[in-house]
């Protein structure tokens, strides 16, 4: 059974961040082979205040094999208290387009931790909830299966 669509995760790399260390994260939060799969990667370069520069990448899943590896391997590190907190938040994570929305501390995440946060410092995933028909309460019962793994 589907269950999304597409995913997209962001994470910025400020000038004070290691890039090695980033993507060895990015790597670890997305179990695929970013040689050989066939999915979108991008870095981008931003300028910031002050002539502070940042760097952006970002991943972009749309098979279905691999947005379920992707799925399963971030359901399954995610501990009980932190599936119970995105499980509470279900309705105001999830637009009315049907994009459900985590960001994983970038901190934590770099430590091996998968820990959900508020903070802009985070890799930001975007998960567009695969949902026949296209109504809300199908998309909450497709995320309640996900939070089961």
């Amino acid at each position: 059974m589907k269950l999304a669509h597409n995913i997209e995760i962001r994470v910025f790399c400020k000038e004070q961040n290691n890039e090695e260390d980033i993507m060895k994260a990015l790597k670890s939060l997305v179990p695929l082979d970013f040689d050989k799969d066939n999915f979108e990667f991008s870095c981008n370069n931003a300028e910031l205040f002050e002539a502070r520069k940042m760097k952006i990448y970002s991943v972009f899943i749309k098979k279905e094999k691999q947005t379920t590896k992707f799925l399963k391997n971030l359901f399954k590190a995610l501990s009980d208290e932190q599936k119970e907190l995105l499980y509470r938040q279900m309705d105001s994570r999830l637009d009315e387009k049907l994009h459900f929305y985590i960001r994983l501390d970038k901190q934590k995440l770099l430590d091996g931790e998968y820990v959900i946060t508020d903070s802009g410092d985070c890799f930001h995933i975007n998960i567009c909830v695969a949902a026949y028909p296209h109504k809300r309460e199908v998309a909450m019962a497709a995320l309640e299966k996900m939070l089961e793994w």
